[in-house]
């Protein structure tokens, strides 16, 4: 498949719950990437950290079979909401990432999880933070997909994830060929700072996470980590 053309907008379902994250241009760079992965009719596919439930309906538009897992109760209702709303047949289930799923196998995983740093001094995340606050080098929940994830795939499996360059894509990337899956980063998009990254600016050009100096383009660049584990 080639070219995805859908917009942040298109992915948008009908329900979003207060306090639950809503797609953005990390949603849609992920997106790409599912539409483009070859999946066959029937494929068993998981999304962890589903919110809205956004990509999940976008793969059961694959006739993928789909389960979708959240933290936040508030998120599994709108995920539930959203694939009743639009007849998608989607498993939605409450659990701390693979917990609730740890006894099963896919073919295909997708995760937009927490990945921006956050000060030490910052309490842990409540509502909607808890969908991008990740600890102070932005890895707290991107380490443990790596870890736990690569357990869950069948052989053949692809593990898709979406973060911030902030938070390292080459420790991604050692972390799962060190795991034994092949892995690389497939897609790149550069974005304007949102307003949580413009409230940390300071802080990450002290950690020097940014370049230093007023003349830079206040641009993060968001990558998509495509994992394969061999036949």
């Amino acid at each position: 498949m080639s070219g995805y053309l859908g917009s942040v907008r298109s992915l948008i379902p009908p329900l979003t719950l207060p306090g639950v994250y809503t797609p953005q241009e990390d949603t849609a760079l992920l997106a790409g990437a599912l539409y483009e992965e070859p999946l066959p009719p029937g494929a068993d596919v998981l999304d962890v950290g589903t919110g809205t439930g956004a990509l999940a309906l976008q793969a059961a538009r694959r006739g993928s079979r789909v389960t979708a897992v959240d933290v936040s109760w508030r998120a599994v209702c709108t995920a539930r909401a959203n694939a009743w709303l639009t007849g998608a047949r989607v498993r939605v289930r409450r659990g701390n990432l693979f917990h609730p799923v740890r006894d099963q196998s896919f073919d295909l995983i997708l995760t937009n999880p927490p990945y921006v740093p956050a000060p030490l001094d910052v309490r842990p995340p409540r509502g909607r933070a808890r969908a991008w606050d990740a600890g102070h080098d932005g890895r707290f929940v991107l380490d443990r997909v790596c870890r736990e994830a690569p357990a869950l795939l069948r052989p053949g499996g692809v593990l898709l994830i979406v973060h911030s360059e902030l938070s390292d894509s080459g420790r991604t990337v050692g972390h799962l060929r060190e795991a034994g899956l092949k892995a690389a980063v497939t897609r790149r998009r550069r974005i304007a700072f949102g307003p949580v990254l413009r409230t940390r600016e300071a802080w990450l050009r002290e950690r020097g996470l940014l370049p230093a100096g007023a003349a830079h383009d206040e641009k993060e660049e968001l990558v998509v980590v495509r994992a394969e584990l061999p036949l």
